[in-house]
């Protein structure tokens, strides 16, 4: 590839930490809300304590080469055991803290841990639940220690301690600390992420100091990211996402990372930030506009009249504006009399006030979603990206942004559509390998470094802007040859706020049918406010007024497919709600939130085959995973729907 264009002596995660330490020594670098108070640390502070975990790692016996699992909620004591790592030659390897422990014994054993870093308690006994089958692990340090006073301490230590430690030992071990920080090169790992496993066993994805570094360099001169940025670190820690902004960019730039107290209080604290970089997945911004359209269905008439009014001002030229385009006199004095009485209150109430730089990514976003929230003038961009990239594939540059594209290739990068379809990139960000699996490597990255996303693609004539099809392997025909394309007929049913999750089938089928999982809050606050009495998920799922309602946005959905020459095949003609939500723990999602689709196929082959036997009803049983980890079953009976627009011989045929 291209020569480094990054200074040698920045080589390393710790080496970009010394040097915001020296030059922006008094700025804030982390903050952190506990017990409601927001505390705070200087990237001098911030350097000090990673310095102090690391000789108290050195301490306990930390090699170069070893791994150190970090697992627990976005906090900087645990971004800085992993830069503490890193100080000691060893890679850090996040795990998803809401994994249960059986998927995290996986990981644990595979990339051979011999320190984990566990957040809390409740990190700690599910470590110690695997651990007799993980006789590599040699320490557990936990960084809150409520709960903790009465185990095992033999090899167990609290973070505080450990640093405690390395601030005692300090002129004993600074010459050996700094001995490995300086050994650190552009070749080094410097850190290892897990794949989600949409498809089989999560892999281990080896990522340098020149794929993070390089990507965080080119990302933030993209978007002209500076010390002066906030981020809110509330994604989780083992997602590539995280990885970059939190720790990347933020080393890259100065900027500084603010971490949440809980999942719980998380808009609260997005409210007190206002971060001015921001990425969130299509949900969260789903999830947002939700909240405020059902606050508005309980406002005065003045408030809705002046709402609609102004919402349709920006709707109008509130994009055109934010883009530099003309506008007209009249309709900027009506869009600045807008921002005074709608947008800017708004915004605040959703904590966006500030962002001058937002991403969304990791799904489709619904265009009427990405458009509301560029009309209030919020610079919502859309990013492809994988994490054997190192995230960024393609951006949407400013002045080029549109909700059916997802940019062009981001700096450095380069791609190509095979003639199969499928994208291929390869960049400063490509991952070195996939641990242990050098035959997943082979088939994945070429030897000249082209790496295959395995997603089907083309580029749009004139602008060169990537589209995205769907997942190169999910793309199939149907029985009567024409295209089957699931994830592209699902991201537009979930476009409704009332529809959570969807999976739609056809692949080789005479036609295709869907299960859809309900949105509760939405669908809850509008079974309130139609006087719908209910007393479970289950039963409002499979209430006639919410099947009615699914029915309509289903019927929506075909009649746009209907207008897609290449796509008019895979208008969905039947349909169920299922009577759970789709979860992570039950094995039908991944931690990323993907649908595990050969999964659900299998656990769910009765209600796939009634959907197509003619059935109006099918009974089941499903089993369930509490939070506790218990098991269990729940029965149901379903009703299935025939859906109006999917041909004029649909029913018929569904019959």
């Amino acid at each position: 590839m291209a020569v480094d264009t990054v200074p040698a002596d920045l080589c390393s995660i710790p080496a970009l930490m010394a040097r915001n330490a020296r030059r922006f020594p008094g700025r804030t670098a982390y903050r952190e809300k506990e017990f409601g108070i927001w505390q705070s640390w200087t990237w001098a502070e911030a350097l000090d304590e990673a310095r102090a975990i690391g000789r108290g790692f050195l301490a306990l016996g930390l090699n170069r080469g070893d791994h150190v699992a970090i697992i627990g909620r976005n906090r900087p004591a645990l971004y800085w055991s992993m830069v503490a790592a890193q100080m000691c030659g060893a890679v850090p390897v996040p795990l998803y803290q809401d994994a249960v422990a059986e998927e995290m014994a996986y990981v644990l054993d595979h990339c051979g841990a011999r320190f984990v870093v566990a957040g809390d308690q409740e990190q700690v006994d599910k470590v110690l639940e695997v651990q007799d089958r993980l006789p590599a692990i040699e320490q557990i340090v936990y960084a809150d220690k409520r709960g903790m006073r009465k185990y095992d301490h033999s090899r167990m230590n609290w973070l505080a301690d450990v640093a405690a430690e390395g601030r005692a030992a300090q002129a004993r071990l600074d010459p050996e600390l700094d001995r490995r920080i300086a050994e650190l090169t552009f070749g080094h790992t410097c850190v290892m992420l897990y794949t989600s496993g949409t498809t089989g066993k999560p892999k281990g994805v080896v990522l340098s100091n020149r794929n993070i570094i390089e990507t965080s360099r080119a990302s933030c001169d993209f978007d002209r990211l500076t010390e002066r940025e906030e981020i809110l670190a509330y994604l989780p820690m083992a997602w590539v996402g995280d990885f970059i902004f939190s720790m990347g960019q933020a080393m890259w730039a100065g900027f500084c990372v603010n971490c949440p107290e809980s999942a719980a209080t998380m808009m609260t604290d997005l409210r007190e930030i206002g971060p001015t970089y921001f990425f969130a997945p299509p949900r969260v911004f789903e999830t947002a506009l939700t909240s405020v359209m059902i606050r508005m269905e309980d406002a005065g008439r003045l408030k809705k009249w002046l709402f609609r009014t102004f919402m349709g001002v920006a709707r109008r030229v509130g994009p055109a504006i934010l883009d530099g385009k003309p506008v007209g006199l009249a309709d900027r004095i009506a869009y600045g009399l807008g921002s005074v009485l709608v947008y800017g209150p708004l915004k605040n109430t959703m904590g966006f006030s500030r962002i001058r730089v937002g991403y969304t990514a990791g799904e489709a976003i619904g265009p009427e979603i990405f458009e509301f929230y560029r009309s209030l003038g919020i610079n919502l961009k859309q990013l492809y990206g994988q994490t054997e990239a190192s995230v960024f594939i393609t951006q949407q540059p400013d002045g080029q942004v549109r909700s059916d594209t997802v940019g062009v290739p981001s700096p450095g990068v380069e791609v190509r559509i095979a003639e199969t379809g499928e994208v291929f990139y390869r960049s400063p960000g490509t991952f070195v390998e996939y641990y242990k699996n050098p035959e997943s490597t082979a088939s994945t990255k070429d030897a000249d470094g082209w790496v295959a996303t395995g997603d089907a693609g083309y580029f749009e004539e004139g602008t060169g802007h990537l589209k995205i099809i769907d997942r190169a392997k999910d793309v199939g025909r149907m029985a009567d040859g024409s295209l089957f394309a699931p994830k592209y007929v699902e991201n537009k049913l979930k476009f409704f706020p009332s529809i959570l999750e969807a999976v739609v089938f056809g692949n080789g089928r005479p036609w295709c049918v869907a299960f859809l999982n309900i949105d509760l809050t939405a669908v809850g606050n509008w079974a309130e406010r139609n006087n719908i009495a209910y007393a479970s998920y289950q039963e409002l799922a499979g209430h006639p007024r919410v099947l009615d309602m699914m029915q309509g946005h289903v019927e929506e959905v075909n009649r746009s497919l209907a207008a897609d020459p290449t796509l008019k095949g895979c208008q969905v003609r039947r349909f169920l709600v299922l009577h759970k939500e789709l979860d992570a723990d039950d094995g039908e999602l991944t931690r990323t939130r993907k649908v595990r689709r050969r999964i659900i196929e299998e656990k769910y082959a009765d209600l796939i085959a009634a959907l197509y036997d003619g059935s109006t009803r099918v009974s089941t049983r499903t089993e369930v995973t509490y939070e506790d980890g218990r098991k269990g079953t729940i029965a149901a009976t379903l009703e299935i729907r025939d859906v109006a627009g999917a041909g004029p011989d649909a029913r018929r045929k569904a019959a």
